[in-house]
């Protein structure tokens, strides 16, 4: 009989939903779609420090605005929940034991203090990091009182201590790599959550997955995984690693080279179809070759040998042009009804004018003055690039302000309000040997394109993190150009 198809969208909830996971998620859905079967969303936030629910919230939406609507998930429910990891460490545990019953797992005691010797040790003598097996060793009844007294403990995944592995993906074939090159996986940390590797298998085995579709940074995990499935005697889904987006250096993509936040192209006027057209067009093309599809076309033509493996670069400016492609086949009545809908909604003008209001005399003086609030760039003449760098600062310096106003003091925040992003901004202005009005000022350039304008903070938080970050990026670029 044949397996219905069931493929899955596994983000964590550590920031704003990225670009890559809906790449993901889009040929998964397809796959799913394309197959009559189901397409789950699965939160995995066992990494209870970094996890946030206001972070899941800006998943639900970014895929929904993209139109990846899932079958079953921790919103909606399903008949293989719970769909939140944090609400599965019993059955994470459970499952651990199995393996420690089996002795394809063990009980490891070792210290981090331990470890960090080891690790030290082996950088010396020039030998590949990993864990040596020391506690594979321990008699089990020991270890089993050892545990019993409370000794603190991860369990460890008992790998083949010979040959070569060997593993099948969908797009590559065989892969072989020795099993001297993998060392003993921690499966369960000491706090009693599970590691990626444990939790990933478990929930895609009871949850039903029958094509895991994820990027290749994770081809390296995959013999750990098919060890797992062996090891509890499982049967193993389908693996295809898809290849990783790519900027135009052939780095993969990150924030510090181009906008990754989903949150950023809604803000920033991009159109969902436009964006999920040009991630389509990263990993696949039509049979027919044509470049402009619609996500139902995709998901009809879709078969996943046709997935091609070159690395994709992620080009704004071929972004840009599709989404120009689509702008200008709407009728206007629809692109009204887009601006109205985003750009233009009365919620974002509503509050816009409470800042723009007491510094205008007409309604003609909003464009001028509140243009800002409704681009997606800010242009830099010669005044503000001045305002940009206070006296007694270099370019250089004030590049290096800017960036560390937005990777230390604005990055980690996840609640994006006035209040939050000042004293986010004051705290790390403390670090610096810059007077507050100097910093801000060169803050309020940076992302306004003015020296003058509504009070700071509330114009930030009007503008939103992604359009903030982008533009002090932007800032930073334009500084480059000045001479120290």
């Amino acid at each position: 009989m044949t397996q219905r198809v069931r493929t899955r969208i596994a983000p964590s909830p550590t920031g704003a939903p990225h670009v890559g996971t809906a790449y993901v998620a889009l040929f998964n859905y397809a796959l799913a779609e394309r197959a009559g079967g189901e397409f789950i969303l699965r939160i995995e936030d066992t990494d209870q420090e970094r996890s946030h629910a206001a972070s899941e919230q800006m998943i639900f939406a970014a895929l929904s605005w993209l139109g990846l609507h899932w079958d079953e998930g921790p919103d909606i429910g399903g008949p293989h929940g719970p769909y939140r990891q944090s609400e599965r460490t019993e059955i994470y545990r459970e499952h651990a034991e199995m393996l420690i019953g089996t002795g394809a797992a063990y009980p490891c005691f070792c210290t981090r203090e331990r470890l960090d010797e080891l690790r030290a040790e082996q950088r010396a003598l020039k030998q590949n990091p990993g864990y040596d097996g020391r506690c594979r060793l321990l008699d089990s009844g020991d270890a089993k009182a050892r545990r019993e007294n409370g000794e603190a403990h991860v369990v460890r995944l008992a790998m083949p201590l010979g040959g070569e592995s060997s593993v099948q993906d969908l797009l590559r074939g065989e892969i072989r790599i020795p099993w001297s090159q993998l060392d003993d996986q921690v499966l369960l940390k000491s706090d009693g959550f599970p590691t990626y590797h444990l939790a990933n298998v478990v929930d895609d085995h009871l949850m039903g997955i029958s094509h895991v579709v994820r990027a290749e940074e994770w081809l390296s995990s995959l013999p750990k995984h098919f060890h797992l499935y062996d090891s509890f005697g499982w049967d193993k889904p389908v693996f295809c690693h898809l290849p990783l987006l790519r900027n135009a250096d052939k780095s993969k993509i990150s924030k510090r080279k181009n906008p990754v936040s989903l949150n950023y192209y809604r803000r920033a006027g991009f159109f969902p179809e436009a964006l999920i057209n040009f991630l389509a067009l990263m990993g696949w093309a039509m049979p027919d070759e044509r470049e402009e599809f619609s996500l139902d076309e995709f998901v009809q033509a879709f078969t996943a040998e046709r997935i091609s493996l070159g690395g994709p670069i992620f080009d704004l400016d071929k972004l840009r042009w599709l989404n120009g492609r689509y702008l200008r086949e709407m009728s206007p009545q629809e692109l009204l009804a887009r601006l109205r809908a985003e750009m233009l909604s009365d919620e974002h003008i509503a509050r816009v004018l409470p800042l723009a209001r007491e510094r205008i005399d007409t309604l003609a003086d909003f464009v001028g003055y509140a243009g800002f609030f409704f681009a997606a760039e800010v242009e830099y003449d010669d005044a503000a690039l001045e305002a940009l760098t206070p006296q007694k600062r270099t370019p250089g310096e004030a590049a290096k302000a800017l960036r560390g106003v937005l990777e230390d003091a604005l990055d980690p925040l996840l609640e994006w309000t006035a209040a939050n992003v000042e004293t986010a901004v004051r705290r790390y202005g403390e670090q610096l040997d810059w007077a507050p009005k100097e910093l801000f000022m060169a803050l309020r350039v940076a992302v306004t394109g003015r020296a003058a304008t509504p009070p700071l903070f509330d114009t930030m938080e009007v503008l939103g993190k992604e359009l903030c970050q982008s533009r002090l990026r932007q800032a930073r670029e334009a500084l480059k150009t000045q001479k120290n």
